[in-house]
């Protein structure tokens, strides 16, 4: 009697195994329907974010940690730039909004800082996960459709980066 009820649940905890995901959020998309709160606990609908002009959304592991830190400084330091050529920026993870909020202000980031506790933004982007922690990826939106994905995401000049795909495009 236990054999089957043993086979039965190994089926089950298995049978996920070799089915595909989600495919990948790529370009042309639209920007993902979700709604998660900042830093300051206040409600930031992604898609009403992105419907008019640029829109980067980058994903980060854990705030406040060297390669996250690095990223994060990035923008912060080509805000001006990215400012004066219409981007707006939301950074995300899985953090809560007390250490989104100490991560931003630690860094003076002037941007929202997304956070994903219960990984609704992760899901709807269809970012990767290790050990729980989104996989450091960025995409940028113009005018509600994703026009750029940086799969692996740039952490010491994730800005420049940013900055080059849009002198590539005029903008």
């Amino acid at each position: 009697m236990r054999l089957p009820l043993l086979s039965a649940m190994m089926l089950s905890l298995f049978s996920g195994l070799g089915s595909a995901e989600a495919a990948p959020l790529k370009v042309g998309d639209p920007i993902p329907a979700v709604t998660v709160n900042d830093q300051d606990g206040k409600p930031v609908d992604v898609a009403e974010a992105g419907a008019k002009g640029l829109l980067l959304v980058y994903f980060y592991p854990k705030a406040d940690t060297p390669g996250c830190t690095k990223q994060g400084c990035s923008l912060r330091d080509s805000w001006g730039e990215l400012q004066k050529r219409g981007v707006t920026v939301l950074g995300v993870s899985s953090d809560d909004e007390k250490g989104q909020k100490a991560f931003r202000e630690k860094y003076n980031l002037p941007f929202r800082l997304l956070a994903d506790k219960e990984k609704k933004v992760i899901a709807a982007f269809r970012v990767g996960s290790t050990f729980g922690f989104a996989s450091r990826t960025a995409f940028l939106f113009e005018d509600g459709k994703c026009v750029w994905i940086d799969p692996k995401s740039s952490t010491g000049d994730q800005g420049e980066v940013v900055l080059k795909f849009l002198d590539s495009r005029g903008r």
